[in-house]
């Protein structure tokens, strides 16, 4: 099968098109014929070395967390399952022919593939950052680099809460903001004055890394209002980094029902093939995304 693969810590240049051995579904894992990979920070993150708070990577490694696909293989002990199901969940190696995965579950109806593979760690994260920063109905949420994958999550399901967001991206994603129910401001000269004019603060999350950590604990007063998923840096100023995911059955549980009750929807802002890994690597991390980028491994036959 192909694969994506790195043999050495570096930058997107270090992704290699390999062929390598099909895996195959252990005990309470499923294996699926993939059809479109999620795109996360994680992932270049990973590539470069970084450490995170999760398990060490042993090289050469596979490159991807999140799938969709078709089952092909059930492992022992697995129920609910079927060889021909439609799921998207979470794995290893997902940048891939083949994957397999360790929490998924049913495709919601009406979802392509390629939207799907968009979902499961973005959920996962937006759902464990918003219990972290402990933010309640009727109080508000400031939210640093809001129109990626994580910041369009995070304003539709803390919205759907009842709680008021304010979204910080670039001039082109202010209507994309507001139209997920924010109060949309840009970033450079002036933004702590532009989100004062928008209201009180009550938490605050730092999505993007962008060095503004001072500024968040500075319009919370408090940086255990703060919470970080991209600043390594930010235990030093006494604010939370999350790392390390919770519940991925759970927050796929979720993503299917407000996905169904159509309270959540994120847009795939661009494809990429295999073989454009690399390409996709030096996307996300440029940053100024508005919503979610894949990699589409077989073509959507919805």
């Amino acid at each position: 099968m192909k694969k994506v693969s790195f043999a050495e810590f570096g930058g997107p240049e270090v992704l290699r098109l390999i062929d390598a051995e099909e895996p195959h579904a252990g005990p309470g894992q499923v294996r699926v014929a993939v059809r479109a990979a999620g795109v996360n920070p994680v992932d270049w993150r990973v590539r470069e070395g970084q450490v995170l708070g999760a398990h060490p990577t042993e090289l050469p490694s596979g490159v991807g967390l999140d799938a969709s696909g078709v089952v092909d293989e059930v492992g022992e002990g697995v129920e609910g399952v079927e060889v021909g199901d439609h799921v998207f969940g979470e794995g290893s190696s997902t940048y891939a022919e083949f994957s397999v995965l360790g929490a998924w579950a049913r495709m919601p109806e009406g979802l392509t593939f390629e939207e799907a593979a968009g979902y499961p760690s973005v959920v996962e994260t937006a759902l464990r950052v918003i219990r972290e920063v402990g933010v309640r109905p009727g109080q508000t949420l400031l939210v640093s680099g809001a129109s990626g994958g994580v910041g369009s999550a995070v304003l539709q399901i803390a919205r759907e809460r009842g709680i008021t967001v304010i979204g910080t991206a670039g001039a082109a994603n202010q209507d994309y903001l507001g139209s997920l129910g924010a109060l949309a401001t840009t970033y450079g000269d002036g933004w702590v004055e532009r989100v004062r004019r928008l209201g009180p603060v009550d938490g605050a999350l730092d999505l993007a890394g962008s060095g503004v950590i001072r500024e968040l604990v500075e319009l919370t007063g408090d940086p255990r209002k703060v919470v970080s998923i991209a600043d390594l840096d930010a235990p030093k100023s006494g604010v939370r980094f999350s790392g390390v995911a919770g519940s991925v059955p759970d927050a796929l549980a979720e993503a299917v029902d407000l996905i169904s009750r159509g309270k959540l929807h994120i847009p795939v802002e661009k494809s990429y093939t295999l073989a454009e890994a690399a390409a996709a690597h030096a996307d996300s991390q440029a940053g100024h995304t508005r919503g979610r980028r894949v990699v589409v491994v077989r073509a959507d036959s919805r």
